[in-house]
C-alpha cells in the first residue's frame, strides 16, 4: 500500500468516525425529547436505527485491520488507527444508551410522570454537549478542547447523585412511586454512562496527539502548577 492510499484509507475510517458520532449525537437527542413527550414512535425509530450505527462500528474495524495488515504503520499512525478503533467503540455504546433510553420510553409511555422532566434533559444537554466537543476536538486536533470534556464529568456525576438523591426521597414518600422511579434512576445512569464513554474519546483524542495517556498528561499538568 502506497503513503497516498494509506493516507486515504485513514481519512475514509476519520468520516466514518464522524458519520457515527453524528448518528449518536442525534440519537442522543431524539431520545430524551421521545421520554419528556412519550413519543414511542420516534422511541421505536431510534431503537430500529441502532443496528446502522453497530454495522458502521464493525466496518471501521474492517477497515483498521485492514490498514494494519497490509502497510506496518508508524508508531503515530498506529496512534491514530487506535484511537480511530477505540473511538469507534465508545460511541457505539453511547447510542446503545440512547436505545436503552428509548425502550424505557416504551414502557412509561402510557404512565403520569411522578414529576415534571427537568432535570433529566438539563443532564442530557450537558452530556450531549461533551460528545459534541469530543468529537470537535477529534476533529481539529484540539488538545484543551478535549480536557475540557474530562473536566465536564464531574459535573455530570454531581447531578447524577443529585437525581438520585431525589429519586430515592420520592419512593420513600410514594411506595406506588417505586416502579417508575427504578426506570429514571436507569435513564440517568445511561446518561452518566454515555458522560464517561464521551470522556473516554476526549482521553483518547490526547492520546492520538500526544502519545500520553490521562494519567501521565494529568501527572505532568500537576507537576507545573
Amino acid at each position: 500500500m502506497t503513503r497516498p492510499t494509506f493516507e486515504n484509507e485513514l481519512k475514509e475510517i476519520h468520516l466514518d468516525i464522524l458519520k457515527m458520532g453524528a448518528m449518536a449525537e442525534e440519537a442522543i437527542n431524539k431520545a430524551i425529547l421521545a421520554l419528556k413527550t412519550k413519543d414511542v414512535e420516534l422511541a421505536q425509530r431510534i431503537i430500529d436505527n441502532d443496528d446502522k450505527i453497530d454495522e458502521l462500528t464493525e466496518e471501521i474495524e474492517k477497515k483498521c485491520a485492514i490498514v494494519i495488515a497490509t502497510q506496518q504503520p508508524l508508531a503515530s499512525d498506529l496512534r491514530l488507527i487506535i484511537t480511530a478503533m477505540r473511538i469507534a467503540t465508545d460511541i457505539e455504546r453511547i447510542a446503545d444508551h440512547a436505545e436503552d433510553i428509548s425502550q424505557i420510553t416504551l414502557k412509561l409511555a402510557k404512565e403520569d410522570y411522578v414529576k415534571p422532566l427537568i432535570d433529566i434533559p438539563k443532564m442530557a444537554e450537558i452530556t450531549r454537549s461533551m460528545l459534541k466537543d469530543a468529537l470537535d476536538s477529534y476533529v481539529n486536533s484540539d488538545i484543551e478542547l478535549a480536557k475540557s470534556v474530562v473536566k465536564r464529568d464531574d459535573l455530570v456525576d454531581t447531578m447524577y447523585q443529585n437525581l438520585i438523591d431525589e429519586l430515592e426521597q420520592i419512593m420513600k414518600e410514594n411506595s406506588a412511586a417505586v416502579s417508575q422511579c427504578i426506570q429514571f434512576l436507569l435513564v440517568i445512569k445511561y446518561l452518566e454512562r454515555i458522560a464517561d464513554h464521551s470522556t473516554n474519546i476526549a482521553e483518547w483524542v490526547v492520546y492520538k496527539i500526544t502519545g500520553m495517556h490521562k494519567h501521565e498528561w494529568e501527572g505532568r499538568e500537576e507537576k507545573t502548577k
